[in-house]
């Protein structure tokens, strides 16, 4: 029996999938009844002039979403539970399931062709793909077991111990006992959210600050105070009256290239936090994960305390690759070691696999060549985007001394929201300054990524933007004022 498709080899659509969807169509749109027998894989070959190869990857995967039943020396068969056509088409189109798993970050990450101007991310053709590729390829071939097997719950040891030494480097002495990795700094910030806070504690965040942060503390049931960051970092004045009305157990706080603003806390600011930090009994969690973009290290709060109020968290996805999800934190024993029982409690332990690939990174000495490189290509991108904002017309919150943000503003405009469907306009997304305040107050500022400035898109979207008439208040309009 030879099936009713259509292949199309000049389509740019992988033969496999064309196979995976024609025999779903066929399934779906003939009503086939459970248990009816598909053409042998040679056969299917032949019917439709294509390699085998392509044919069992597709059968497999058939197989795999629930469609086809494999019969040893058999073959293969309409399953008797095929799925749902809305289950199919969630399973057959991972994009879908993305989209919805991911609406948080719509904004961030909009379909199409769309310039993602206020997004996180540096482009990949910046990132070290080959370098990447090789210490996997080199896992795979000499630490197979790594593969399959549970990482510990502290984290790969070697991995660990590189990490002390790149924070002794900083100035902070971390011991390898001292050092826990995470899955990202995200579950960093969970694990010590977990460990600190009960429902009903207060912590303090920086306001802009880390829009994910805010509603992982909302979901705890954590009281969240704002303090407002300027140039030179937290507002002291603000904090210390806020210390008068709160107790907080925490104060998250984002040192070096701050985001969004792209700031560094200076000095002075540094040691009256922690201080007060002394004084009022509260811990600070220094968000460090863009360390490695600056090229000569400045002081860390972790540096001037050692670890005694402070809890440090670190991390390589930033640079090294998303994917890999490789963060770290880095505290007195004790709390390490409390740490570690929480995440073996909630997740038992990492990927051993990607803590090997950036192990071999590191070894290699690939992971240092390769920021040398990002640094000169981000300050570049940087030194452009100041220039380029400036010229249009565009207000700077502070001129960053390194990182990928600039927070700015076009200067009539007192809610960025308004500047959103600008962005779309030109084909470009942003995000309300509002997805980075505490209580998502509106904000005039936007977050933009000096990595795509450079883009047609970008810079008809800043000349457009200056062009916008700001929206009078209804009240002050009927008043003639």
């Amino acid at each position: 029996m030879k099936l009713d498709l259509e292949l199309d080899r000049e389509s740019g659509v992988p033969l496999i999938d064309q196979i995976v969807a024609g025999v779903q169509g066929w399934i779906r749109a003939k009503n086939v009844h459970a248990g009816t027998k598909l053409p042998s894989i040679r056969q299917f070959a032949a019917d439709y002039g294509v390699s085998r190869f392509p044919v069992i990857e597709a059968y497999d995967r058939l197989v795999s979403l629930g469609y086809v039943e494999s019969r040893h020396g058999s073959g293969f068969y309409v399953s008797s539970r095929t799925p749902a056509a809305d289950d199919c088409q969630g399973a057959s189109d991972p994009r879908r399931a993305e989209e919805e798993s991911m609406h948080v970050l719509q904004e961030f990450n909009h379909p199409g062709q769309h310039l993602k101007l206020g997004g996180g991310f540096i482009p990949e053709a910046w990132r070290d793909i080959d370098g990447l590729a090789q210490a996997i390829r080199q896992v795979s071939r000499t630490d197979p077991s790594s593969m399959i097997d549970y990482a510990t719950p502290l984290g790969h040891p070697a991995l660990r111990e590189h990490l002390s030494a790149r924070s002794a480097q900083l100035g902070i002495q971390a011991g390898v006992s001292q050092i826990l990795l995470t899955c990202g700094a995200s579950q960093a910030l969970d694990l010590v959210i977990r460990y600190m806070l009960k429902d009903g504690d207060t912590m303090f965040v920086e306001d802009p600050g880390y829009y994910n942060l805010f509603g992982l503390l909302k979901l705890h049931g954590v009281n969240v105070v704002g303090i407002p960051r300027t140039v030179n970092g937290p507002d002291l004045d603000v904090l210390q009256a806020q210390l008068k009305r709160h107790r907080p157990r925490l104060f998250f706080i984002n040192t070096v290239f701050h985001n969004p603003t792209g700031t560094t806390v200076t000095p002075p600011v540094a040691f009256r936090l922690l201080q007060l930090a002394r004084e009022h009994g509260f811990t600070i969690v220094e968000d460090d994960i863009y360390a490695d973009f600056q090229a000569e290290p400045t002081d860390r709060l972790a540096t001037l305390d050692q670890l005694e109020q402070v809890i440090y968290i670190g991390g390589l996805s930033k640079t090294m690759s998303s994917s890999l999800r490789i963060g770290y934190i880095a505290a007195h024993p004790k709390v390490i070691k409390d740490l570690a029982d929480i995440k073996t409690l909630t997740s038992i332990s990492g990927s051993l696999f990607a803590e090997s690939v950036a192990l071999a990174l590191l070894e290699r000495g690939a992971y240092r060549k390769y920021l040398d490189r990002l640094r000169r290509r981000i300050g570049d991108a940087l030194g452009a985007t100041v220039q380029t904002l400036e010229a249009y017309g565009w207000e700077l919150f502070a001129k960053p001394l390194g990182g990928k943000f600039v927070w700015a503003r076009v200067p009539q405009i007192d809610d960025s929201q308004e500047l959103v469907a600008c962005g779309a306009a030109c084909s470009v997304t942003v995000a309300p300054g509002s997805y980075f305040r505490p209580h998502a107050e509106p904000c005039p500022w936007i977050r933009i990524n000096s990595a795509y400035t450079n883009d047609p898109r970008a810079r008809a979207f800043f000349a457009g933007a200056v062009q916008l008439e700001p929206k009078r208040d209804i009240a002050t309009a009927d008043q003639g004022l």
